[in-house]
């Protein structure tokens, strides 16, 4: 099968990964309510085609923070992508580079900081507070000293979210010798998994925060149990100025839905904020990201910079995005099924199709250039 769309890399990822890495990227909290909200809200928003204009020349690059983007889309942080594909972030970050967009690396990524800058180029560096300050703190400096240009601090985790589909798979609550030999089976009936990340991806542990764990651990999944006890329930807006006294580049929070959380952002000194409700990840059953996005961009877009992520499955989603606020757009699961389709290829596909469809869409409604993008593209009679 060779993929047309995003939607094509999850089928080759779901024929290609264990399925519990598979369900990992793919499911979401509870009844998945808002991860259908993030992808049906964004259809349901009609563009506004127009024709007979001059469309020669489309310029899709986005000055924000300091940096130049080919195009307004980055790739998102995504935990464990190194179990989706051999030393998962460093492949994603270089095709990341090599299409001119940022790349976020997960603090609970299987790769190290280190290893993806020096695989590719330095990654914006996506931060959770754990319960260890004095780690954390050793942790921003190691993001520092690797050349790490933006620092993303995720505010909407806590606590894990309840995924059914993790509980099923396997992935969570799975313990004992029955739990491994299930593990075990899934992944030897995925040869093509098995040889490129077993046998030849290790060491398979979470890199930036390895030496945090308080125990050996035999089995990737069994990071998810140490997460949920070492991630920071305790975190308000005033540990911003913690972060602030360990890190002096940009930060951006994620995972804001609420009005009046992004003007706290904005109060604090953030310099740019993700409206994202994680992917449908956390709580579920609250709004979509597209549909929290033009509330926060009226109140602060004047303040800071304004991304978004959630439910982004083409470039006709950027578009849409882009005129109702964003200045860039971060995808998660397009890209994790993508690499675990086919690697660092095909992620660095997966942009080009993104790119395309984003080029089809700003000529059709008469866009010459994403900085423009507004209200005015969109039928919203």
């Amino acid at each position: 099968m060779r993929a047309a769309s995003v939607s094509d890399y999850r089928e080759l990822a779901r024929r290609r990964l264990p399925k519990i890495f598979f369900e990992y990227i793919d499911g979401g909290s509870y009844a998945e309510e808002t991860l259908r909200r993030n992808v049906s809200d964004l259809q349901a928003i009609a563009l506004r085609q127009r024709v007979l204009r001059d469309m020669t020349n489309l310029d899709m690059s986005v000055q924000t923070l300091g940096q130049t983007l080919a195009m307004p889309v980055g790739l998102s942080p995504v935990g464990m992508a190194g179990m989706y594909a051999r030393r998962g972030e460093v492949q994603a970050s270089r095709a990341a580079t090599a299409a001119g967009v940022p790349f976020c690396l997960s603090t609970v990524g299987v790769c190290s900081v280190e290893e993806v800058a020096q695989g590719s180029v330095a990654p914006w560096f996506q931060l959770y507070m754990l319960k260890d300050r004095g780690y954390m703190a050793e942790l921003l400096g190691r993001a520092k000293a690797a050349g790490c240009p933006v620092l993303v601090f995720t505010v909407d985790l806590p606590v894990p979210g309840a995924r059914y589909r993790d509980v099923r798979s396997g992935f969570t609550g799975s313990s004992g010798l029955s739990g491994a030999l299930n593990q075990a089976w899934d992944g030897i009936t995925h040869p093509a998994w098995m040889w490129d990340v077993w046998a030849n991806g290790r060491p398979h542990s979470l890199g930036s925060v390895a030496g945090a764990l308080t125990q050996r651990s035999r089995r990737v999944t069994d990071f998810l149990a140490w997460i949920a006890r070492n991630f920071d329930r305790s975190v308000t807006w005033a540990d911003l100025d913690w972060v602030r006294e360990h890190w002096d580049g940009p930060i951006v929070i994620k995972g804001l839905l609420d009005v009046a959380d992004a003007r706290e952002a904005a109060r604090c000194g953030a310099q740019g904020l993700v409206v994202s409700n994680h992917g449908g990840r956390q709580l579920d059953g609250v709004r979509s990201s597209i549909s929290a996005l033009p509330r926060i961009a009226d109140a602060v877009g004047g303040d800071l910079e304004i991304y978004m992520d959630g439910g982004i499955r083409s470039g006709l989603d950027v578009l849409k995005a882009l005129s109702l606020g964003a200045k860039a757009c971060f995808v998660g699961r397009a890209w994790a099924w993508a690499l675990g389709a086919g690697g660092e290829k095909a992620v660095a596909q997966m942009l080009a199709i993104l790119r395309s469809e984003l080029a089809v869409a700003m000529v059709l409604t008469g866009c010459t250039t994403v900085g423009a993008a507004g209200r005015d593209l969109l039928d919203l009679d």
